[in-house]
């Protein structure tokens, strides 16, 4: 029987993967084979992390992007395309979350960082792999989204109006690429321990009133998103897309 989840020979480009759950997805789409492209801003955290997927017996390389830069996006796509003639996976991870307080204070700063991360660069790097994954006939896009994209997160304003953003994203990208054989589709983490996370997790108070709210009663660990993602972007999710996928222990429920 044809194992569903092998990536061999599947090239994959993840966004945010210096740490955290980026870092989780990157090293199981290695693990599954694919070639992993290990990409965040800086060049010395991928390059680690691309090293030890290697050292473990995977396929990975490292390239510095910042998502809300548009040359920056232009770069590592004229890499992939250099380097490897192809892109089957994107994986849009990384994000911004630059301010924690009342919307009403959010000043233009803060706005503009988040809209150029969270959507601007998600979009834009979503039609420079679509462009080639057109050509070479398929792939697949997955972006990670939010619970706050459905229910706005408390003194998480723009955070979460741009997580919802990426979740309409999602769908329109689905409906007009799936002629084209290119499936997009979202992850939705609930609280996860990661240092992005870092300004709920470590609120004792804020903390206490999230876990009561989660039936599962505790946070997340950035690998338990990992294997939702291998689902979507493998084959064993062949006729899923425009699906958004919830993995919050149970909050919304």
């Amino acid at each position: 029987m044809k194992d569903l989840f092998d990536l061999t020979g599947k090239i994959a480009l993840v966004t945010g993967a210096s740490r955290g759950i980026g870092e989780s997805i990157a090293r199981l789409l290695a693990s599954r084979g694919a070639h992993v492209i290990v990409s965040s801003r800086k060049i010395d955290a991928c390059q680690a992390v691309a090293d030890s997927i290697n050292a473990d017996g995977g396929k990975a390389s490292a390239f510095a992007c910042h998502v809300g830069e548009m040359d920056q996006i232009e770069a590592i796509f004229d890499y992939i395309k250099s380097e490897f003639g192809q892109i089957d996976i994107l994986v849009n991870n990384a994000a911004a979350n630059p301010y924690y307080g009342h919307i009403l204070d959010t000043d233009l700063a803060a706005f503009d960082k988040t809209v150029e991360v969270n959507i601007r660069g998600y979009f834009f790097m979503s039609t420079a792999a679509g462009k080639m994954m057109r050509e070479q006939g398929g792939g697949v896009i997955l972006n990670t989204a939010s619970v706050n994209g459905l229910v706005a997160g408390d003194k998480q304003g723009i955070y979460s109006i741009t997580k919802a953003a990426v979740i309409s994203m999602t769908k329109a990208f689905a409906k007009e690429c799936g002629p084209l054989n290119i499936r997009v589709n979202a992850l939705l983490p609930g609280l996860t321990d990661t240092k992005f996370a870092s300004a709920l997790t470590t609120n004792d108070k804020v903390l206490k009133i999230a876990l009561h709210a989660i039936p599962l009663g505790r946070v997340a660990h950035p690998d338990e998103m990992a294997g939702t993602v291998l689902y979507l972007v493998s084959d064993a999710s062949s006729y899923t897309t425009g699906a958004t996928v919830v993995v919050d222990g149970g909050m919304l429920a």
